[in-house]
């Protein structure tokens, strides 16, 4: 399910969570997750300013992921992702996908190429 979402209701959406995970890919592939609270600013994340590991990742491999924890198991998780830019004292991630997600098991089979879970996708629009 495709829900196109001005930046504002990402902002709406980013409220109801307390943080979340700054997720950037090592040189071998591994995942490096960092908690943060980003602000939405002018279209884009505002992470703040992260250590020597996040900055080289993000440096060499621009491509993010960030995701809010629900607060129970049975709410959504928010996951953006995104192209980061890294400044001298910030970082800064352009949203390019967002969705809520949380596990649930499948009534019927999910059709191919679906998500197996409950989905709701964000289209995120500038």
């Amino acid at each position: 399910m495709s829900i196109p979402v001005e930046l504002s209701a990402l902002a709406e959406a980013m409220a109801r969570y307390r943080f979340a995970y700054l997720l950037t890919s090592s040189s071998h592939g591994a995942p490096h997750a960092l908690a943060v609270t980003p602000v939405l600013r002018a279209g884009r994340l505002d992470v703040g300013d992260v250590g020597r590991k996040t900055r080289t990742n993000a440096q060499a491999r621009p491509e993010v992921g960030l995701v809010w924890p629900p607060q129970s198991v049975d709410e959504y998780s928010l996951i953006v992702d995104g192209v980061v830019e890294v400044t001298e004292h910030a970082v800064y991630v352009t949203p390019t996908r967002a969705v809520l997600h949380r596990p649930a098991p499948a009534l019927t089979p999910a059709a191919p190429g679906a998500c197996g879970s409950d989905c709701v996708e964000l289209s995120v629009k500038s």
